[in-house]
């Protein structure tokens, strides 16, 4: 593979890293080694706060049986289905932020002939994604201190339900690149919020998405997509742990009870372009 897209993430080097069998590496001799499983792990020792950052390998697990029951998925096809991405050109740099198991990647690359790159804090996330798409660039990385591409490097990037870096967005996408931001819409997972957690309240996020990103890239346009699921009790206690809504210790009680229920599932999806 040429030099880029990725870039070391030894604080204050940068550099581009290539792809020498088993290792990445950059003109200052910064090498990073291949796992077993096929990704490469970024990470510095300031970039996480305890060995078992992000997503524990139970919410990794939940998310994926979900998933292959077509649960949620309709928040993967809202962004396969955008004009922006069918336009995508041969080759280009994709890059998924928070990519968790790797779902959206691996249908991504069914469609279209990318070079697919996962990000993620998640180790466990991360292997998981790798076992399941081997050809594709896993990375374990955290966003917040910065995205691990080149600048200009990526044609698009998607941050589905995960984390976000405005000014890192805008440094890493090409001109005419686009982002891709997907956020729980105010009444997702309602029921289930209101049945655990004795609370039913909407919440917003797409102003502060959009202001947070003002500065850095310009909203071209948004849309919402919903599904509505009657879900048994397994998928129910899955879209808990996924989720983490049943972490409290007050909704034990209401979670024994659960048995089934019908639920809404609703993302609201922003296109930007670099400012």
């Amino acid at each position: 593979m040429p030099e880029g897209p990725l870039q070391c993430t030894v604080r204050g080097c940068r550099r581009a890293l290539s792809h020498q069998e088993r290792t990445w590496t950059c003109e200052a001799g910064h090498a990073f080694d291949i796992a077993r499983n096929g990704y490469v792990n970024l990470l510095q020792p300031q970039d996480r706060k305890s060995l078992a950052a992000g997503d524990l390998a139970a919410a990794v697990a939940a998310r994926g049986r979900l998933l292959a029951g077509g649960i949620g998925a309709a928040a993967i096809h809202s962004v396969l289905d955008l004009p922006e991405t069918r336009a995508l050109p041969r080759n280009a740099v994709v890059a998924d932020l928070g990519c968790g198991g790797g779902e959206l990647l691996a249908a991504l690359k069914e469609t279209r002939q990318i070079l697919p790159i996962g990000i993620d804090l998640s180790i466990a996330a991360v292997s998981a994604a790798a076992r399941a798409t081997p050809d594709a660039l896993w990375v374990v990385a955290n966003i917040d201190r910065g995205i691990p591409l080149c600048d200009g490097s990526a044609s698009f990037l998607i941050s589905l339900h995960g984390r976000r870096h405005p000014a890192e967005s805008r440094r890493v996408l090409s001109v005419s690149g686009r982002l891709v931001v997907v956020v729980p819409a105010s009444d997702d997972l309602i029921e289930l919020r209101r049945t655990v957690l004795g609370e039913g309240v909407e919440r917003d996020r797409t102003a502060r998405v959009i202001a947070e990103h003002e500065d850095h890239c310009v909203l071209e346009r948004s849309t919402s997509v919903r599904e509505r699921r009657s879900l048994d009790r397994p998928a129910l206690l899955d879209l808990l742990q996924g989720t983490y809504r049943g972490a409290r210790a007050s909704a034990e009680a209401r979670i024994t009870h659960l048995s089934s229920l019908e639920v809404t599932l609703a993302s609201d999806v922003l296109i930007f372009r670099p400012r």
